[in-house]
């Protein structure tokens, strides 16, 4: 439907997931389908792929809040390299293995699907960040809207977090309705973000950050920009972070020791069944995950937990910001690509 292409206002659409059901499916995974249009018995398969105006994307917000419990929205925001495929089979695996009644809502961005694209990507979250204003802004204007969770993975984080700073100081404050901000795996510089939460003010959503030392993808950033540390590999018990984080509020997630089917241990936060479970919990009972210096990395994974597995499905709303429409490209150069980036992580590794 949208490409890596920059368009010139935003754009809606409707899309309807369809998950394999029972233990066809495994939690933290997406069962890509092998040829077009898959199988929905054993594969996720796009069921409906509708386009909306403004007005009916309303309507369909109104009408799916008013039908969930706590009338809470989840807005996803991807990350570097996602094509628009990616970000909407990523996003309904995560809100249907979480388990959790909430509205589901997907900002994509304009995004290359390269991994040499890095720069371009870099730029098109800056030329983003109006759009998923708007968009955070009209959920927040919603009067069927109670709350607004955002989730935001990679290079994600950091559209996210210059949207929320230049809205508190448009503003003066941000909207009340936005409770909890979730960084998986930033990348963000470590000195660059604590500018961005001090420029939002106070009050501000609660903060929780997803890290991993052993992240792979933000080595080789760290090696791409020159700096120390990329937020999402800090230690976070080590100083100066642990007193950063402590003086600005923020509750970590340590995730190093978890192992992950993500080769470069970049998408943990969305590949662990427990904490996407613990994530979903915590979403639907309104709480926040605010213990993290009693352990919370380790307990996640000793703490039972139910996932609601027994419906295949997820219907949800795509918001495109300024994304081209009819991509035209394909991914055909992608082996080369991984074997390229495959030794670069290599050279990453060994001059660390």
């Amino acid at each position: 439907m949208f490409s890596g292409e920059r368009g010139k206002a935003l754009s809606f659409a409707n899309v309807v997931v369809s998950i394999p059901p029972g233990e066809a499916h495994k939690s933290g995974e997406v069962e890509w389908p092998k040829k077009t249009p898959g199988n929905p018995a054993t594969d996720f398969v796009t069921v409906k792929a509708e386009r909306l105006d403004l007005e009916r994307a309303r309507q369909w917000v109104r009408s799916d809040a008013a039908a969930t419990p706590k009338r809470r929205v989840l807005v996803f925001v991807h990350g570097f390299n996602n094509r628009f495929d990616d970000a909407v089979f990523r996003s309904a695996q995560f809100v249907h293995d979480a388990g959790t009644p909430i509205v589901p809502v997907l900002f994509t961005w304009p995004s290359r699907g390269s991994i040499f694209a890095y720069g371009y990507d870099r730029e098109s979250t800056n030329f983003s960040r109006d759009g998923l204003e708007q968009v955070l802004n009209l959920l927040a204007k919603d009067q069927t809207v109670a709350e607004i969770t955002i989730l935001a993975h990679s290079m994600g984080n950091w559209l996210t977090l210059e949207t929320l700073r230049q809205m508190a100081i448009r503003d003066r404050r941000l909207p009340a309705k936005i409770k909890d901000v979730m960084l998986a795996a930033p990348d963000v510089d470590v000195d660059v973000f604590a500018n961005e939460i001090d420029d939002m003010g106070s009050p501000r959503p609660n903060f929780t950050l997803l890290v991993s030392q052993d992240d792979r993808a933000l080595a080789l950033s760290r090696r791409l920009w020159g700096s120390t540390a990329r937020l999402g590999a800090i230690d976070p018990t080590a100083e100066p972070y642990k007193t950063q984080l402590a003086a600005h509020n923020i509750t970590v997630i340590d995730l190093t020791k978890r192992s992950s089917s993500d080769g470069l241990n970049h998408g943990k936060f969305a590949s662990s069944p427990e904490l996407v479970a613990l994530i979903g919990g915590r979403l639907e009972d309104g709480q926040i995950i605010d213990d993290w210096h009693e352990g919370v990395g380790d307990r996640i994974f000793r703490e039972s937990t139910d996932i609601g597995m027994s419906v295949g499905g997820i219907i949800g709303l795509g918001v495109a910001a300024p994304e081209s429409v009819v991509d035209p490209t394909t991914r055909e150069h992608l082996s080369s690509e991984v074997d390229e980036l495959k030794g670069m992580l290599k050279d990453s590794v060994t001059n660390r």
